[in-house]
């Protein structure tokens, strides 16, 4: 009978035997605590170094510039339009995904997440390939409507669209995963139509997955590089965000390179710290 015993019911009597035996199955290990010591140092000591030399009493007067200020004004609106995009586009494509059945699911979905492991100036490649003015839409978008995306403040949109939707598309489909689809089924019994019955009902229940999927497409795209700079160029005032404004300043003002990216590290800390309960909710 013992042996059916769970192994906490078999521990022994003595309490402080116990507590022995737990504190040893949780001591750390010194051949990974040297490692890990060295991981998290190599991870914290750069955007400590970042801190430390930080221009704090300058601070303010970069940050007020006209250059600083039309990049991070850009950078706040394309990376907005862009998460408008991604969630216009990505939580329909997330509902497909999760919630039908159809043949190359899967090779959709290994589409749909493409862009997080492809080099981003290889996207921005991509996208001049397709929609600029000799590519594939982009002519017919050129010759029919005399729309020109590329090295425009719409470029720069599609641009961190393009990098970000992903984000968005994982979180919507795994709370779309996670919620149960009795209750749409119960909106259908009640004569609800399926477009009702998302609206109404799985909407609401998927709506901290989409918030968190936004965030994070947000933050992504405000922090948008390579496939911005390929396909909507570095054109002050028009394109130039402020990851593309801190590469052209650490030529020539390495302060307001500084200033640029201690908004970002802010930017990223903010996302963390709201996505704390939903993503880092282990003890």
């Amino acid at each position: 009978m013992s042996k059916l015993l769970p192994t906490a019911a078999r521990e022994p009597a003595d309490p402080s035997l116990a507590r022995a035996r737990r504190r040893r199955a949780h001591r750390v290990p010194y051949a990974l605590l040297l490692p890990a010591l060295l991981g998290l140092t190599f991870l914290v000591l750069p955007l400590a170094g970042l801190l430390i030399r930080a221009p704090w009493s300058a601070l303010p007067e970069q940050l007020t510039s006209t250059e600083v200020w039309d990049a991070l004004r850009l950078s706040l609106i394309c990376a907005t339009a862009a998460t408008g995009v991604s969630l216009v586009l990505g939580v329909p494509l997330a509902w497909l995904l999760a919630r039908t059945e159809f043949p190359g699911r899967r090779i959709i979905r290994a589409l749909v997440t493409l862009p997080l492991v492809l080099p981003p100036v290889v996207g921005g490649v991509a996208l001049l390939l397709v929609l600029g003015r000799n590519g594939i839409v982009g002519r017919w978008l050129d010759s029919a409507f005399g729309i020109t995306l590329p090295f425009h403040t719409s470029g720069v949109v599609l641009a961190e669209a393009f990098v970000a939707m992903p984000f968005l598309v994982i979180s919507v489909e795994g709370a779309l995963r996670a919620a149960d689809p009795r209750y749409e089924e119960a909106a259908a019994t009640l004569g609800a139509s399926r477009l009702t019955a998302f609206r109404r009902v799985t909407l609401p229940l998927i709506a901290p997955g989409i918030g968190a999927g936004a965030v994070l497409a947000w933050a992504r795209a405000l922090g948008e590089f390579g496939a911005t700079i390929t396909f909507a160029g570095n054109f002050p005032g028009q394109t130039q965000t402020m990851p593309l404004a801190v590469y052209l300043a650490m030529e020539s003002d390495p302060e307001a390179a500084i200033a640029l990216s201690l908004v970002l590290l802010a930017v990223s800390i903010a996302v963390l710290a709201g996505l704390r309960d939903r993503w880092m909710s282990a003890p």
